[in-house]
């Protein structure tokens, strides 16, 4: 069973608030839990919060995860001008590769027109992981040109649900499992204005949800792959 563990890095519950509480004790406490669980994952950061703080930047290079990119500041790919999204895209890949090599993409909201994939490939992105089945793509992984698409298996809250649930979810969803989360999601949000479905259960018990889910996953004997390790695997495949 081939897992994925991601973390879309962005300010807090975009467009709903401008804080960065997820980046200041969300995302360490993720790179804690990653450790703890000898899991390596791909974190997708836009690249304002990589220029704001740079040293979790670093951290997460330093210790061994995959460096994605979310676009300069989370702008809606779906809401711009084709030239528009593309110098996002373009700035967004010059400031995350002044800290090192970034070879896959996740467009905010998961909104990602089908044009972009020329764009991506143009600029050297082999892998992206925009679309999601639980919004009706049904392609699986595929090629679009020469960039393989990885799409993501469950919106973010899901694993925030009570175990007895996402147990149902989980047995559910096809290879590979693609799941996502964002770090202010490990914070507690419950007193923010914003939609009910980003507020419960986040804090110190998505933290523990998250540990359970990837504890249920390695009792299922799963293998647990970065963006870039899908284009090495289905690379292969594809020149044979």
């Amino acid at each position: 069973m081939l897992v994925s563990i991601t973390f879309d890095v962005e300010h807090d519950c975009p467009p709903y608030l401008s804080t960065t509480r997820g980046m200041e004790e969300g995302l360490p406490k993720l790179l804690d839990l990653m450790a703890e669980k000898h899991i390596k994952a791909t974190f997708f950061f836009t690249a304002e919060m990589a220029r704001r703080f740079p040293e979790l930047v670093k951290r997460v290079i330093d210790e061994g995860h995959e460096l994605g990119s979310h676009n300069y500041n989370h702008e809606r790919l779906d809401k711009l001008s084709r030239d528009e999204g593309k110098r996002a895209i373009e700035k967004s890949l010059n400031v995350l590769r002044e800290f090192g090599d970034v070879v896959s993409f996740r467009a905010p909201n998961l909104q990602f027109p089908d044009y972009y994939y020329e764009i991506l490939e143009r600029n050297g992105v082999l892998v992206d992981s925009s679309k999601a089945t639980y919004k009706g793509y049904r392609a699986g992984v595929k090629f679009f040109g020469d960039v393989l698409e990885v799409p993501a298996s469950t919106t973010s809250s899901v694993i925030r649900l009570p175990w007895r649930f996402q147990r149902v979810i989980h047995s559910r969803l096809k290879e590979p499992r693609v799941y996502f989360a964002h770090p202010w999601e490990f914070v507690p949000m419950q007193n923010e204005k914003i939609r009910w479905d980003c507020r419960f259960n986040t804090g110190d018990k998505a933290i523990e949800l998250l540990g359970r889910l990837i504890d249920h996953c390695k009792s299922q004997g799963a293998r647990f792959l970065t963006m870039r390790e899908y284009y090495e695997v289905y690379g292969k495949l594809k020149r044979e």
